[in-house]
């Protein structure tokens, strides 16, 4: 039997997994490592602890499930979007890569819109310039650190800096690209328009491939810290969203993913190019072939969760402890005995700005209501549902594109909770299915591996013999009715206080 591998380089660690061609999963590893925040808005890693966390994960993989590493047919990467790793003449590091969630680049944003224009900006890239992307991180060192950008010879995304390491060649993907702003999403290729208004030299881009296209091949060098067989193929893979959505099978028309993680995502698969004229919802190349998705993006999704954990979770931590299980089911157990909308308790999750649908790093958290019946209890319950009440923004701003929505499956730490996924269920007023796979967009690479392999004549292939739905929640009318009165008053909320939020942040 052939066996397929996929790495996902996650922003709390790396995953790799590895699946038989029936999708079942042999073994898997993670690895984490440190998150800097140098400032305020900023957030940076070293791209070398995503290598020592991929070869040691590799070869914990390859120990554990035993298989003679010849028998894998392929590998898959995925990845967080929109880092930056700047490399020199020797391919070496030039700076920590600046991450998917910092906020530093608001004024190389306006520059970029201002230059280009936003309606062509849009036109061209389909998405506004957003801090979050890679191309105002490029001026920003440009700017504010010229010597560096003057050593500048390749400017990789995360995944593609571990796929330099494994095969020794330079390429990306479409839907990791279309996150850098520099891709004309239409056409599926960099835009040489937006590199010469912005004057980023075109060599600094690696090849972009379709995410099933094999890219390279393990090298003998890498064979032997790893123990994988050398010549192995190395696909595309795709941002770590488009490849978690592979993984769960959003790759026909009609399905939604609703993905809570550290970030949150609402993700729709599309036929076509739809784009949301107010910039609100990003528009990005699908790792089908050929396709596209649009997707919302939350920055503290999950995220605001784990900040309440670790801010204020002791108690459930030790209890976790005592009972041998996670601190967040302690948590969950506690949101339980709180009724739908938290008895008056609403939480805007903006804790580290906002991307999705307010494009705005000024934002901060708000707990809304508080009175003095209010408990931790209500606290951790306002989190979730203010969370999700973040999410069905995304959602509304989709079906307003006339993008249909018929299904929508969960993933995520949004999946694995139950009480979560009935609380999505009721928010949206939708049927939420979780499914048989828990690895996400590792699973996903993995099956894009197994396209590029030929174990698979395509995605759609690999998803139908793979991926089964495992559960489904429905929304109880009653609830619903309660989370529609909560959720107004949640979506005006943002308006209410933006003014306030820019004063707060010029102080």
């Amino acid at each position: 039997m052939s066996y397929l591998m996929g790495i996902d380089v996650g922003t709390t660690g790396t995953k790799t997994v590895l699946i038989n061609e029936n999708g079942d999963t042999v073994a898997t590893s993670l690895e984490e490592y440190p998150l800097y925040i140098p400032r305020p808005n900023w957030s940076e890693q070293n791209p070398e602890d995503w290598w020592r966390a991929t070869v040691k994960t590799i070869g914990n993989v390859l120990t554990r499930s035993g298989i003679n590493a010849k028998d894998i047919a392929g590998i898959g990467l995925s990845g967080q979007m929109h880092g930056s790793v700047f490399l020199g003449d020797n391919h070496d590091v030039l700076r920590p890569c600046i991450l998917w969630n910092d906020q530093r680049t608001a004024k190389q944003c306006e520059y970029i819109t201002e230059r280009i224009g936003k309606k062509r900006l849009i036109e061209l890239t389909c998405n506004p310039a957003l801090t979050g992307f890679t191309a105002g991180k490029i001026l920003w060192v440009r700017e504010n650190e010229p010597q560096i950008y003057e050593k500048i010879r390749k400017i990789l995304l995360p995944k593609d800096y571990v796929r330099f390491r494994l095969t020794g060649d330079f390429a990306t993907e479409v839907s990791d690209a279309s996150g850098t702003l520099l891709l004309d999403v239409r056409k599926r290729n960099w835009s040489k328009e937006v590199l010469s208004e912005l004057e980023v030299d075109p060599d600094f881009l690696p090849p972009c491939y379709e995410s099933p296209e094999i890219t390279g091949t393990i090298t003998k060098k890498v064979a032997d810290i790893t123990g994988l067989s050398p010549g192995t193929p190395v696909v595309g893979g795709g941002g770590d969203q488009a490849a978690g959505a592979v993984g769960n099978g959003i790759v026909k028309y009609g399905m939604l993913s609703s993905t809570i993680g550290t970030s949150g995502v609402v993700f729709a698969f599309s036929e076509e190019v739809k784009i949301d004229p107010e910039g609100r919802v990003h528009t990005f190349c699908h790792a089908v072939p050929g396709k596209w998705h649009v997707m919302g993006v939350m920055l503290s999704a999950g995220g605001s969760l784990r900040w309440f954990r670790d801010s204020f979770g002791e108690e459930e931590k030790k209890e976790a402890s005592k009972r041998g299980v996670d601190p967040y089911d302690i948590m969950m157990e506690e949101a339980a005995k709180v009724p739908p909308g938290a008895e008056g308790l609403i939480f805007l999750p903006y804790l580290s700005g906002e991307r999705s649908p307010y494009p705005d790093p000024n934002a901060r958290g708000v707990f809304f209501g508080l009175n003095l019946r209010h408990r931790k209890e209500h606290l951790i319950r306002a989190v979730v549902e203010g969370v999700t009440f973040g999410m069905r923004d995304c959602l509304e701003i989709i079906r307003g594109m006339g993008i249909p929505v018929g299904r929508v499956r969960a993933s995520g730490g949004g999946a694995r909770s139950a009480l979560w996924r009935k609380i999505q269920a009721d928010i949206y007023n939708l049927e939420v299915e979780s499914i048989n796979i828990t690895e996400g967009a590792a699973f996903g690479a993995a099956l894009l591996a197994g396209v590029g392999a030929g174990i698979y004549e395509s995605v759609e292939e690999a998803c139908e013999k793979t991926i089964k739905v495992s559960t489904v929640d429905r929304p109880d009318p009653d609830n619903v009715a309660v989370y529609k009165k909560f959720y107004d008053i949640y979506h005006s909320l943002y308006p209410a206080l933006f003014n306030h939020f820019a004063k707060l942040a010029s102080i």
